[in-house]
């Protein structure tokens, strides 16, 4: 989706326009705050590999925070757009690994895939500091899984999915469902983070109401999610509840107006990504609950994470994102007020 004429051909493409250089201003080496070292004036050059920053609303306040903090402390970042292509993101990393890169940040589409190019970056002497998803095959922890990582700023995906389960389950029961007709939407299907999502969201709503009768990808795009959706009310007039993520339920929004239902009332919805547009909808109770993140911390820590290893060989170890979210990062009716939004849907 969403692909270059030069994508196609099977170039990789670097989005370098972003790139900047500016005077560090800050003496805390707090991965909260800007980093000062002996050698700050000096610039280093960092190449960040991104899941999909194009046309990805969620991806991109990640990169315009990561931005903001490079401008802050004197770093040239080019960026790597691997629009959800996990084979991509491979490619590109082994590229950057002997490209003129100080170091790397990546946000894993399937981390496994990546490790054995990570550890092959970092013997060449380059800092890799990890972000949003998991690098590993442990998707039950924000640990650090590639010894001589830098840092692994974060979400445990199996807590989100934990959480969507729990919430699912909370809203067939404040209908009284039971059997409680459950649709499914993935995002990438086959990517890590779907994966974990998926299998803790099992593991939460087993010997429950909820019963998943039908699945589809939404690609993190509205429109997709529309589409699934409206297949869904078509095959399936006695559906209860929809979950997915922020983008894939704006989508089914639509679709439900198209067939003259409303979320809140007709049919269910419970989310994960704690958007603008996901808080506005619990609040006003279209949306049964959502789970929220973070990805303009996450990218904003995550420079600061590997200027630290960079300029003062520091490394942060495993670093939660998710760590002041209120009410355990769960969005009800009640606490939505709580939660401030880094994203807009």
């Amino acid at each position: 989706m969403r692909q270059s004429p030069l994508r196609r051909l099977g170039i990789v493409v670097a989005i370098t326009a972003a790139s900047v250089v500016l005077a560090a201003c800050s003496s805390s080496p707090d991965p909260g705050s800007s980093t000062k070292s002996s050698d700050s004036t000096k610039p280093i050059k960092v190449a960040f590999l991104s899941f999909a920053v194009t046309n990805n609303t969620y991806d991109k306040p990640m990169q315009d925070a990561l931005m903001k903090a490079a401008a802050e402390n004197n770093v040239e970042v080019t960026v790597f757009d691997a629009n959800n292509d996990p084979n991509a993101q491979l490619t590109q990393l082994q590229s950057v690994t002997n490209q003129d890169f100080d170091g790397i940040i990546t946000q894993p589409i399937y981390g496994p895939q990546l490790i054995d190019a990570v550890k092959a970056a970092i013997a060449t002497g380059k800092k890799v500091v990890n972000i949003d998803q998991i690098l590993g095959t442990d998707f039950t922890t924000n640990d650090v899984q590639v010894e001589g990582l830098s840092a692994n700023v974060g979400q445990n995906p199996t807590d989100l999915g934990r959480k969507m389960g729990e919430q699912t389950v909370a809203a067939c029961a404040s209908k009284k469902l039971d059997p409680c007709q459950v649709a499914y939407m993935f995002d990438i299907k086959a990517s890590s983070l779907d994966v974990a999502i998926r299998k803790a969201f099992d593991t939460a709503v087993k010997d429950s109401p909820v019963k998943v009768i039908a699945e589809g990808e939404s690609f993190f795009n509205p429109a997709n999610g529309k589409t699934v959706a409206a297949a869904w009310l078509t095959a399936n007039p006695g559906l209860d509840v929809i979950v997915a993520s922020d983008q894939g339920l704006e989508g089914t929004d639509q679709a439900l107006a198209d067939a003259g239902k409303t979320g809140g009332k007709d049919v269910l919805e419970v989310g994960f990504g704690g958007s603008q547009y996901a808080v506005d909808a619990v609040q006003k109770g279209t949306w049964f609950a959502d789970v929220a993140e973070a990805p303009a911390t996450e990218g904003r820590l995550g420079l600061l994470a590997i200027v630290d290893a960079i300029r003062n060989g520091k490394d942060q170890g495993a670093i939660d994102a998710l760590a002041k979210l209120p009410n355990d990062g769960v969005i009800t009716k009640s606490s939505a007020k709580e939660f401030s939004p880094e994203w807009p849907g």
